[in-house]
């Protein structure tokens, strides 16, 4: 018991340095300040014998429960739950109220176990629910932590059922021994798990932020020349065929200075979203610029790629700005070309740009094609 205390201290140490030196995170914040209740509640429960302090008892009885309460709600704040404080909150308050019924009324030692393993078992149990519930591509780290809590949770009911809520040594019933065996996989595997959980999700943020537009969520710049000239090298060597758009909305900085440019960023998430919704998986969009954006359609021609510009064409006239802009019509010029073999990216986005231009010098709200390479005799 003493030393589940002092390993959970430990962690709880460990995460508070990790946190000096990372960006803020709240889960994982919960998550010190649980390891931390947990394990002084850990500490005073194996003081009380020896001191015959029966505070120290009820001390050890809040501190677990408020220990383990306080990990179920981290994973919330991790999964990003919308409403847990509404089932936590209460459910924790219920709990505590329980365990102070059961102080005031005298419980003895044992009793007081018994009640505070119920609730931790019950807390457990739903850790291991939320870890382990369907959920695409879920991380292995993320199944393994919540493997641990269900055989702590499976290891605490069995303990009640055939230890009878015994203390005793180590040796004096092998469910016992499960029982802290569960309690010391807990401790390393979640509390070097759960630390490696956040900073995976940390690095997927950072990994995003670099390659995503924060508004549109549509490409930025970089990673559309990466993914876009990937795709041209592929095409290439499947000798199929890759269209390549330009594409900007009309009269843009009318829209900012006549609504606000809150409006105007509502009408370049709003494109985005339809372009969005008229693209295949593998087709790429970037933001370039302002109201800039490009697209890459690897396997389409020419005929195909000028009925997609069309349809997205027709689509952007039929979104509307309702919060900004009542009664304002958006529109796009685009400009189509297909990259020729050998042809570098910058090049092809040259030539759609030239197109994009004559789109807007021909009216706006169109089409237009980009002129072939000229090739020498």
């Amino acid at each position: 018991m003493l030393a589940l205390g002092v390993g959970n201290i430990a962690f709880a140490v460990l995460m508070a340095g990790y946190m000096r030196g990372a960006p803020s995170n709240s889960a994982l914040k919960a998550w010190m300040w649980a390891r931390l209740l947990s394990g002084l509640g850990q500490v005073c429960a194996w003081t009380a014998p020896y001191f015959r302090v029966t505070l120290l008892v009820d001390v050890a009885s809040f501190a677990w429960v408020t220990g383990a309460a306080m990990e179920l709600g981290a994973y919330c704040v991790f999964f990003g739950f919308r409403r847990w404080r509404q089932a936590l909150y209460p459910a924790a308050a219920a709990a505590m109220l329980v365990v102070a019924g059961a102080a005031a009324l005298g419980a003895s030692p044992r009793q007081m176990t018994w009640t505070v393993a119920v609730l931790v078992a019950l807390m457990a149990s739903a850790a291991a629910m939320i870890l382990l519930r369907p959920q695409k591509d879920a991380p292995l780290l993320q199944r393994i932590i919540g493997a641990v809590d269900a055989v702590f949770a499976l290891a605490i009911w069995m303990w009640m059922a055939v230890a009878d809520g015994r203390t005793d040594t180590f040796n004096a019933s092998p469910v016992l021994g499960f029982a802290y065996l569960s309690s010391y996989l807990l401790m390393i595997v979640n509390g070097f798990g759960f630390l490696l959980l956040c900073k995976m999700k940390d690095d997927a943020r950072m990994r995003r932020l670099a390659t995503i537009d924060g508004l549109t969520e549509t490409l930025n710049r970089r990673a559309f020349f990466e993914r876009a000239d990937a795709a041209r090298l592929l095409a290439q060597r499947l000798r199929k065929p890759i269209a390549l758009m330009m594409l900007d909305l009309d009269h843009f900085k009318q829209l900012n200075d006549g609504f606000g440019h809150a409006c105007g960023d509502e009408a370049l998430c709003v494109f985005a979203a339809t372009a969005r919704a008229m693209l295949r998986e593998h087709d790429l969009m970037g933001r370039l610029g302002g109201e800039e954006f490009a697209l890459a359609l690897p396997g389409t021609g020419l005929e195909g790629a000028l009925h997609a510009a069309e349809r997205l064409r027709v689509a952007v006239t039929e979104a509307p700005l309702p919060s900004c802009a009542t009664g304002y019509r958006m529109t796009v010029s685009i400009g189509v070309i297909v990259i020729e073999p050998n042809e570098e990216l910058t090049a092809a986005l040259a030539r759609a740009d030239h197109a994009l231009y004559a789109a807007k010098v021909g009216g706006r709200n169109r089409v237009e094609v980009g002129s072939a390479i000229l090739k020498c005799a």
